[in-house]
């Protein structure tokens, strides 16, 4: 009886010891607050860079094939670009001779022979006279007839020509750039190649037994766009006539004899025969000579 109290005594003991203990917990220790030692650094928004590119302003460069149109009487011009040529012929006339190698600055050379259309324009702006007939081989009224104001002008003289050219804002071709212009550098003898003329690429040798209109044979263009270079009407040069020159010719940008009795035509005519379609062919005549076989073509230097 003694040994059951003992035991129930043991057990409130131990019932109390239990509620009264408190369980340990383990606090996570307290954060310290953050403070900034420093302000942050905030990128700054990059300023975009602008590329500018240049507009180009500049006249291009022309080239073979390039056309240009005279404010002053509406011409169109095809230009030759600058270089070397050899200009002459071994199986031509002695005046051919030597064979030499000429370098010319570049130019625009008058795409086609001056029209009397075009020529009259001169005549009524007071700075030219009228041909020194009316007549062409066939047609009575052919200067001042508008059926053929783009036929060529002719019956002009040398003056008559150089008076044109200069109100034109241009000037007379020299010998060396009509043969460059018509033969171009390859060395040909006529201003489509090295075959014989026919009349399918000029009017020459009498077969029409006239003018025809300008730009009518466009088989027979020179290398540069030219047309007319041979046959139609003889055109006027620059150049005093002096049959030995080319054997003392400077090799740049020759400008002929310093002094002369006649002035060079070159390119042949409707009624001459072959030989004088050659692009080297030389035909000397009085600056006052003029006939139904002379016309203008003109020139203007390159910038």
């Amino acid at each position: 009886m003694r040994i059951r109290r003992y035991l129930i005594l043991l057990a409130l003991i131990l019932v109390s010891a239990c509620g009264t203990a408190q369980p340990t917990q383990t606090l996570p220790p307290t954060a310290a607050p953050f403070t900034p030692t420093e302000s942050p650094t905030i990128p700054a928004t990059p300023t975009p860079t602008v590329m500018f590119t240049p507009t180009n302003t500049s006249t291009p460069t022309p080239g073979i094939g390039s056309t240009w149109i005279s404010p002053l009487d509406g011409m169109v011009m095809v230009f030759v670009p600058a270089g070397p040529f050899q200009m002459g012929y071994t199986g031509g006339y002695a005046d051919e001779l030597p064979v030499h190698t000429v370098t010319l600055d570049a130019f625009w050379i008058d795409k086609t022979e001056v029209t009397i259309g075009l020529y009259d324009l001169c005549v009524q702006a007071g700075a030219c006279q009228p041909p020194r007939r009316r007549t062409s081989n066939a047609i009575d009224d052919y200067y001042g007839n508008p059926r053929y104001a783009d036929y060529p002008v002719i019956n002009v003289s040398w003056i008559d020509a150089q008076a044109y050219c200069i109100w034109a804002g241009r000037r007379l071709l020299s010998e060396a750039e009509w043969e460059k212009a018509a033969r171009g550098t390859d060395g040909r003898l006529y201003p489509w190649g090295n075959n014989a003329p026919e009349k399918s690429l000029e009017n020459f040798g009498n077969n029409i037994e006239d003018i025809t209109k300008t730009g009518s044979y466009p088989g027979g263009a020179s290398p540069y766009g030219a047309l007319d270079m041979a046959g139609n009407v003889w055109e006027w040069t620059a150049d005093w006539y002096g049959q030995d020159y080319y054997s003392q010719s400077p090799d740049r940008n020759p400008p002929g004899p310093v002094s002369g009795t006649k002035r060079v035509l070159r390119g042949g005519s409707w009624i001459y025969d072959a030989s004088g379609s050659r692009s080297t062919y030389r035909l000397a005549k009085e600056p006052t000579f003029s006939s139904y076989e002379t016309g203008i073509r003109c020139v203007r230097a390159a910038p």
